[in-house]
């Protein structure tokens, strides 16, 4: 196990400088710079531009430098803890993030307690209860939550939250909270505006999973090992939980590796609609400005939060399936 946990570590370490190398080459790709996009846009309002103080920025954070040189400066900034400058938002990468990072774990994380709360029982009883009204009626209202697109629900359900509630969801709190430091009333002020979000990041999430569940263990549960211990006196009870739906749970495990970055990146057309302070807006706000250190900073995260999940879930898959092993050996 060791051994296996200490290659997975090295065999990482090519294959982030790899992604670097893929991430810097598509930010660099577009035409133009973040420079050359912000003259333009200040062109577009009609305002002057001082050439020299373009020139100067140019010169300060190194855009005139070979593309070689300025890949290596922000490689090794990252490796030193330094994440680069945001020329958008003129603050460090660090800095930009702040509490939206928070915000944006606060977030998923409900999310996904959300989704797992409701897509376990309803999955099991589906299965279990295979061809009954429930099962049919369980499963048209996970088709209605695949089919219903985030977007429209959200706009639906601000709309009832500010005509019935009273409530704003823009910002995930009151307005007197943004920008205040944390205390119990901002923590309320939260958990009150948390709700719609979360029900409508994971409403396709749920219905996606409940069906997935319930493939699974309807295959576990038509296997031979199942037959064999009822016909032992395995209470049923016993007979779901120990076997077929531990099998039928591998799925879950493997997710881990897309769920940790997701974690970070949030929905982000919810996000853009909704207005919430979360991470996803940013990332694409940078990629279209072509703010290179914040979209690089922001993919790189991503990428190693990807291969490090990708460990824990094979770590995690051979403990809960015995029939996988870490290091291939064929078993007699």
């Amino acid at each position: 196990m060791v051994s296996y946990i200490f290659r997975r570590l090295l065999i990482m370490v090519p294959t982030l400088l790899a992604i670097s190398m893929i991430v810097f080459i598509i930010i660099e790709l577009p035409p133009g710079d973040y420079l050359e996009s912000y003259v333009a846009e200040l062109q577009a309002q009609g305002e002057n531009v001082d050439p020299q103080h373009i020139e100067f920025l140019r010169e300060n954070y190194g855009f005139g430098d070979p593309p070689v040189q300025r890949y290596l400066s922000w490689i090794g900034g990252m490796l030193q803890g330094d994440f680069g400058y945001s020329f958008e938002y003129r603050l460090p990468v660090t800095d930009v993030v702040g509490d939206r990072l928070f915000l944006t774990i606060l977030v998923s994380m409900a999310t996904i307690l959300f989704t797992w709360m409701i897509a376990f029982p309803i999955g099991i009883y589906s299965a279990t209860h295979q061809y009954s009204w429930g099962d049919y009626g369980l499963t048209f209202i996970g088709l209605l939550g695949l089919a219903t697109p985030n977007f429209l629900l959200a706009l639906i359900l601000l709309y009832f939250a500010n005509v019935y509630f009273g409530t704003s969801i823009g910002g995930l709190m009151d307005a007197e909270f943004i920008g205040k430091p944390w205390s119990l009333a901002k923590a309320i002020s939260v958990l009150e505006h948390l709700w719609i979000p979360v029900v409508v990041i994971g409403t396709s999430g749920t219905a996606g999973m409940i069906r997935r569940l319930r493939a699974n263990l309807l295959d576990e549960l038509q296997k031979q090992y199942v037959t064999t211990a009822k016909a032992k006196g395995l209470a049923p009870f016993k007979a779901l939980v120990k076997y077929p739906l531990r099998a039928a749970l591998n799925f879950f495990i493997s997710d881990i590796g897309n769920l940790l970055p997701s974690i970070i990146s949030g929905a982000e057309l919810v996000a853009v609609v909704m207005s919430l302070p979360t991470t996803g807006p940013i990332l694409i706000s940078a990629l279209q400005s072509q703010d290179m250190y914040l979209a690089g900073s922001f993919l790189m995260f991503l990428a190693t939060l990807t291969v490090v999940g990708v460990l824990i879930s094979d770590l995690l898959l051979a403990w809960l399936d015995p029939r996988i092993r870490l290091m291939g050996a064929n078993t007699k």
